[in-house]
């Protein structure tokens, strides 16, 4: 039996089975089992798998939107109207049959847009390139869904259930779970909050999906009411949480109560990439949901740099002083001594911060380094020679430093008269 029949098969039990408090160790046990099988499908062992015709793209400037949708729902429209880039666009099925990038400026930020071709449903199985689609997706750090404002909302369902299959999580949060391997132990299991979602035996339902991992010593802790899904989405660690909006496009063939109604739904936006209608919003909507923090950075007694700003983002590092010092150069945290902070994250300007501050977007950042002398003293051996360098001690040196340390000693001759210890001998007066 193939994987792809033993997950029919668990999909089969798990809808045969019914959905109460008594069964929940059971339908845990049987997601840990699908969740296994799903991801020896996506990613195979070492040694079996070829290599495959991807068409990754290099990543370039500040973040990566990925365009998903089905065949013919405008993305290609959307890619030529946002970013200028031609692409292929014709009123039959899968015109786009490689990845195409566009970049888009947009408040002094370059931000990469990539039309993916069109998915099917059984992406996730390999249907229609669609493993090559999702591995892309799974780089971007926003995933603009395009639907057609004119077909059934199903096919939103449909997208939404490929992703989910594939370890993408959509518009959600990792769970606030503690969770940590032993060696010997056992697992041990507490809560800080009641567990609803979890049956009536929690502890049960956690020990069976553990052992479905071999996992037998762990220590693990709820901090929130979270489901058994979010327990295997932790135990797994494959997860990639990504932002979504859901665009629908064609809005310029349906009525204006139902463009009222789709507009109101969660995290989506209506447009007409044909007509150009609400494309500016749109571009707006996009940089909302990245949320990237603009820096800027001075020197002493100069203005700010407001050309260039360092672009940070919390899914690259987050946005404190000691992710600009990494984003400058690699070694300026080494030399880091404080920073000055001018912007909305500060009680007053200027602001003396540490590396642990976090900024806002706009903000003002000069950056002070230690000075020779005090980077120097934090290298164990070495001193501050006359021209500003560091350079390793002379023994000479070192042996006066020695010497100068000891204490006051009967052997010591120094000039004065020796000490009497008592003792019979030389020292004490006897020949």
């Amino acid at each position: 039996m193939g994987i792809q029949d033993k997950i029919a098969a668990i999909e089969l039990e798990m809808a045969r089975t019914q959905k109460n408090k008594a069964t929940e160790g059971h339908l845990g046990e049987l997601k840990a089992k699908l969740a296994k099988l799903r991801t020896q499908l996506l990613e195979p062992p070492p040694g079996q798998a070829g290599p495959s015709a991807g068409f990754e793209v290099q990543k370039y400037g500040d973040s990566r939107i990925a365009l998903i949708g089905f065949p013919s729902v405008g993305k290609s429209t959307a890619l030529a109207q946002i970013t200028g880039t031609e692409s292929e666009a014709a009123a039959y099925e899968f015109t786009t049959l490689t990845c195409i990038p566009g970049i888009i400026h947009y408040q002094g930020t370059k931000i990469q847009l990539l039309d993916l071709p069109g998915i099917i449903e059984g992406a996730a199985q390999g249907k229609g390139r669609g493993r090559q689609v999702i591995a892309v997706a799974k780089s971007a750090d926003l995933i603009l869904m395009m639907l057609d404002a004119t077909k059934p909302d199903a096919h939103k369902a449909v997208l939404e259930a490929e992703l989910e299959s594939t370890g993408i999580r959509l518009n959600k949060q990792p769970a606030d779970i503690y969770f940590r391997k032993k060696k010997t132990g056992g697992i041990k299991f507490n809560a800080m909050v009641p567990l609803t979602k979890l049956g009536d035996n929690p502890g049960d339902v956690i020990s069976r999906v553990l052992r479905e991992y071999r996992m037998h010593n762990c220590e693990i802790v709820f901090r929130e009411d979270a489901s058994i899904d979010e327990l295997i989405d932790l135990v797994e660690g494959n997860r990639r949480y990504i932002k979504c909006l859901y665009c629908y496009n064609k809005i310029d063939q349906i009525t204006i109560e139902e463009v009222d109604v789709l507009s109101r739904q969660p995290n989506s936006i209506v447009v007409s990439c044909h007509a150009n209608l609400n494309m500016d919003r749109l571009l707006a909507k996009m940089w909302e949901m990245l949320a990237l923090c603009r820096i800027y950075t001075r020197r002493r007694g100069e203005a700010p740099d407001l050309e260039e700003p360092s672009v940070l983002t919390d899914g690259r590092g987050g946005v404190t002083i000691k992710s600009l010092c990494h984003h400058l150069h690699r070694d300026l945290l080494k030399e880091f001594k404080y920073a000055l902070c001018w912007g909305q994250s500060c009680k007053h300007a200027p602001q003396r911060v540490g590396k642990d501050h976090e900024l806002m977007d706009e903000d003002v950042v000069q950056v002070f380094k230690k000075t020779a002398k005090e980077y120097g003293q934090e290298k164990k051996g070495k001193v501050l020679t006359k021209q500003g360098c560091l350079a390793e001690p002379k023994k000479e040196e070192r042996g006066a430093d020695k010497k100068d340390k000891r204490g006051p000693s009967s052997n010591r001759h120094d000039g004065g008269p020796a000490k009497n210890t008592g003792k019979m001998g030389k020292s004490a007066g006897f020949a």
